[in-house]
């Protein structure tokens, strides 16, 4: 039977049979981004709608551009105008670019500005007391921002739960307490480099954060066991990464506050503290075998083989560890490893300038572990490309060639 043909006259345009909100089901429909920038080149509307559902925008754009943005793209919810390092564009983002986010885009949750130097308190001020429902804010490497600045954001922002400030030295321990006062549910907090920051700090902080997950005060240089063991009690079932890279006032006082506490630990990055030694390291591991992941304690010069033995026998979800400059540890460490093991789970193992490590301690390991993808055996002079079979899936690091994995930065 032949398709019946309407007249013209009879047609029913698209547009005239759908709604707003029908379009918009249509548009939510659409899996692939190229197919939902298709949809909106059908025509004005389909455009607009397009425009208006959209969720998340990368840009690079000043004033003016970002006013008209802002009208289009009026439910944005992440927005990320962050700079790289080596390419930036001039004059940058500026505190003007920033009052008109604070007042275009009000449905705002994600704001990214990393490494947008020309920021300063007055912008940061603006996105304050403009974007109460942000969550998540990322200005690294701002370093004109002061506490000015951020205590108007944890004062105008109360929902915020990631908020990233490596690199602002400027920062002191009064943006920890406007946090603490109006910010309880931050869990993630990056603060490396902001060596203003004190026990005191921390101490305070934790009195009204008591959810934190993720902690980064890798070379935080004035912080030490008091404000690492109020964050390990505080914060005692949702911590499960600590960054303490070369926080040398660290020792053994933390870590047993951890092992007491943190019970879901799953990162520990404590490389450059010097002052921790064995005791506390086992009681870690017996207290966290179950949960803890990735191990870096690099430079830590007084650890030896009792605890990489006790780590790599009791941890039996490790996947990376770093002993780098560890000298006393030796194959010694690696007696542990008998038949009735079972096997390991490591895939990151960085022993780089242990010199008492040989190919024989290295080759236990290897008959143990089938799923290591690197090792770092750089300044290690026992062990050779010539001396061991490296399985085809592990890169091997010998001399400083390969590009390192990221999981223990």
């Amino acid at each position: 039977m032949a398709t019946e043909v309407l007249p013209l006259s009879e047609t029913v345009c698209i547009n005239d049979a759908l709604t707003d909100d029908e379009l918009r089901s249509v548009l939510a429909k659409l899996e692939s981004d190229q197919d939902k920038e298709l949809f909106g080149l059908v025509c004005k509307r389909w455009l607009r709608l397009q425009s208006t559902e959209r969720k998340k925008l990368f840009a690079r754009a000043g004033p003016h551009m970002l006013e008209r943005m802002a009208a289009r793209f009026s439910r944005l919810l992440e927005l990320d105008l962050s700079q790289s390092v080596s390419r930036s564009f001039y004059p940058g983002v500026t505190d003007s670019d920033l009052s008109v986010i604070a007042d275009g885009f009000k449905c705002l949750k994600v704001l990214n500005l990393q490494n947008c130097k020309g920021i300063t308190d007055k912008g940061i001020v603006a996105i304050g007391n403009g974007l109460s429902s942000l969550q998540s804010l990322d200005i690294s490497y701002c370093r004109k921002l002061t506490d000015k600045g951020l205590v108007a954001v944890a004062s105008g922002c109360p929902k915020l739960h990631s908020l990233h400030l490596a690199g602002c030295r400027l920062v002191t321990d009064k943006v920890l307490q406007a946090l603490s006062k109006n910010c309880p549910n931050i869990e993630e907090l990056w603060l490396q480099g902001c060596s203003n920051i004190t026990d005191s700090g921390l101490s305070d902080l934790v009195r009204g954060c008591r959810g934190i997950k993720f902690l980064d005060i890798n070379k935080c240089s004035n912080v030490g066991d008091i404000g690492v063991s109020s964050v390990s009690e505080a914060c005692a079932t949702s911590l499960k990464t600590l960054k303490l890279l070369d926080c040398y006032k660290i020792g053994n006082p933390s870590i047993l506050s951890l092992a007491r506490f943190c019970k879901n630990l799953e990162t520990l990055i404590i490389g450059g503290c010097r002052d921790i030694t064995d005791e506390s390291i086992q009681l870690l591991a017996t207290a966290c075998e179950f949960t803890l992941k990735n191990l870096r304690m690099d430079w830590c010069l007084n650890i030896s083989n009792s605890s990489l033995s006790c780590i790599l026998t009791k941890c039996r979800n490790l996947e990376a560890l770093d002993i780098g400059c560890c000298e006393e540890v030796s194959d010694a460490a690696f007696e542990c490893l008998t038949s009735r093991q079972s096997a390991l789970t490591l895939k990151v193992l960085k022993v780089n300038n242990c010199p008492k490590i040989t190919e024989a301690g290295i080759g236990r390991l290897l008959d143990k572990c089938n799923s290591l993808e690197y090792l770092d055996v750089r300044s290690c002079p026992h062990i050779t490309e010539s001396g061991l079979q490296f399985p085809d899936y592990c890169r091997v690091n010998f001399t400083g060639n390969l590009s390192e994995p990221d999981v223990l930065l």
